[in-house]
């Protein structure tokens, strides 16, 4: 059974939140910048859900998403990094329709119009949908920001692993699989 982490998925703050919370369980992803030969791909799970500041923009997330976007001092990170989380990717999906993603809004944090730009960008590439079950620590461990934390990427190993032992799961079993099971009908008759 594994007992610590150190590899995480950087997302925004508010996403990680949101997970945190269970208002939702999946995450968009065309990959960054930095990612290798500019393609999304899952390279570490489970994995440490890391929050970022970079790129959050209250006008790309629903209303009641949006007043929650914080600023950090820096503009772009903070000086410490709290580390709240933990998932497993139980489910991942490439979409290359966009009837597909508008159905899924009820299942996400984003505006409409940021979906589908999302999806629009890189338009040879599917838009990756993933589907995670969230574990929260029992206590958040907060870690210093290192540069190599930085960048358009989404996966980085932080200088340190996070012990995983005693987290428990933000939504019962049951219930994640449920939400999962109306995702993938959706995704699927389509």
């Amino acid at each position: 059974m594994l007992t610590e982490l150190c590899d995480a998925l950087k997302e925004w703050n508010v996403a990680v939140k949101a997970l945190e919370k269970g208002n939702t369980i999946l995450l968009l992803r065309k990959g960054g910048i930095k990612e290798i030969s500019g393609q999304f791909k899952v390279n570490h799970n489970p994995i440490l859900l890391y929050p970022t500041y970079e790129h959050q923009k209250p006008h790309l997330l629903k209303s009641d998403y949006a007043r929650l976007v914080k600023t950090v001092s820096s503009g772009w990170h903070p000086e410490t990094v709290t580390i709240g989380s933990w998932a497993n990717i139980t489910t991942i999906f490439q979409v290359r329709e966009l009837p597909v993603i508008k159905q899924l809004y009820p299942y996400h944090i984003w505006t409409e119009n940021f979906v589908e730009e999302r999806f629009k960008w890189k338009a040879n590439q599917p838009l990756f949908i993933l589907l995670l079950q969230v574990f929260l620590l029992p206590k958040s461990v907060i870690i210093p920001y290192d540069s190599s934390y930085g960048g358009c990427c989404s996966w980085i190993k932080l200088n340190q692993d996070i012990s995983l032992v005693k987290s428990h799961p933000v939504i019962p079993e049951n219930n994640y699989y449920q939400k999962v099971k109306e995702i993938k009908e959706i995704i699927m008759s389509a």
